[in-house]
């Protein structure tokens, strides 16, 4: 990377739930010289170093090249989860609004890309052992969260045998929490109208256990470190983020003083698929399919070639986000307002 004099990072996705934190630890950081931010809508926040540029990815109109000119690298992170009910308008953000990310990284000459993949990405795997970044990345094709992550591996696939100058680096994170994040996850995830309290270990006598619901979850601030060393460290390639340990019924249970009880797949996901259809849930039941399919990943290769770590447990991960859900946490950029309901 360039010198910290000169070095300029360019961030899009700039307000979300990872980009925030990606953004504050950049400007906090002696070494990166400035930070441009973009994103749909210009946040009430500006950290040192960091300027904000107005950008949609869906729009043929975006000047992406020129945003990236003269970047030291791009950290590519803007992702739209809704509207589920039209994933055609998700494809034109997610896809080719990525698309066009990748073709202006090549055309401003931008030296390194660090793109957000997924562990979405992944095709049905294990949840009795955990699997490196070689397990195939088809994704579940019923879901157009991990059928666009997946489409975009197989693009950057192309773009690293077209562009061998540009250093592509993916990560593939778990589910990733933090308290700021937990108003933005509610809406996207719960519903707007779904009450936070709701979370509180006294109003939850049990918890379902279904067979297969067994995922890993991470903070994003560590998240936000791996990309991070990222810039720095000489690789190239896919690494897996996740804390331990995994969580499942059993683990929440224990958490939040509830005791699991063991619930059809079938039943779960009809109930699901009904409040989706319904336009109550904004969850897919799709979603909900490809969750219990995703394989446990092994995150030896962030360890050693990257020297990351986390630096919280999932526990602790999951702690800190259900505060957040209580008190109607959130930051202030417009993805991630708070707001408590009921």
């Amino acid at each position: 990377m360039s010198s910290a004099a000169d070095s300029r990072i360019v961030v899009t996705g700039a307000t979300g739930n990872v980009g925030t934190s990606v953004v504050r630890l950049l400007s906090e950081d002696p070494a990166i010289g400035s930070v441009l931010g973009l994103a749909r809508r210009i946040p009430d926040w500006t950290p040192e170093k960091t300027e904000w540029a107005a950008v949609d990815l869906a729009s043929e109109e975006a000047d992406l090249a020129g945003h990236f000119a003269g970047a030291s690298a791009v950290i590519h992170l803007a992702w739209a989860f809704q509207p589920t009910h039209d994933p055609a308008v998700t494809w034109r953000t997610n896809v080719l609004g990525s698309i066009r990310v990748f073709e202006a990284v090549a055309a401003a000459r931008v030296p390194v890309l660090v793109h957000a993949s997924s562990v979405g990405a992944y095709s049905p795997g294990p949840k009795e052992r955990a699997v490196d970044e070689s397990w195939p990345t088809h994704g579940w094709p019923d879901a157009a969260y991990c059928r666009e992550k997946a489409y975009l591996e197989r693009t950057l696939d192309s773009f690293e045998r077209e562009h061998s100058s540009v250093r592509v680096v993916r990560m593939r994170p778990a589910f990733l929490f933090k308290r700021e994040s937990a108003s933005e996850q509610r809406r996207i995830f719960g519903g707007r109208f779904l009450p936070g309290p709701l979370a509180r270990p006294e109003l939850l006598p049990f918890l379902p256990d279904i067979p297969g619901l067994r995922v890993q979850a991470l903070h994003t601030d560590d998240a936000a470190r791996a990309y991070r060393l990222a810039l720095d460290t000489e690789v190239r390639g896919a690494f897996n983020l996740a804390a331990e340990p995994p969580v499942d019924a059993r683990m929440l249970g224990e958490m939040l003083g509830a005791r699991p009880v063991r619930l059809p797949r079938q039943a779960a996901r009809s109930a699901i698929a009904a409040a989706w259809g319904l336009h109550l849930l904004p969850a897919s039941p799709h979603l909900f399919d490809a969750v219990l399919r995703l394989p446990l990943m092994d995150c030896t290769r962030a360890r050693v070639e990257l020297g990351w770590h986390p630096e919280r447990t999932a526990p602790e991960v999951l702690e800190e986000f259900l505060e957040g859900l209580q008190h109607g946490a959130g930051a202030r950029t417009e993805p991630m307002r708070g707001r408590k309901v009921g």
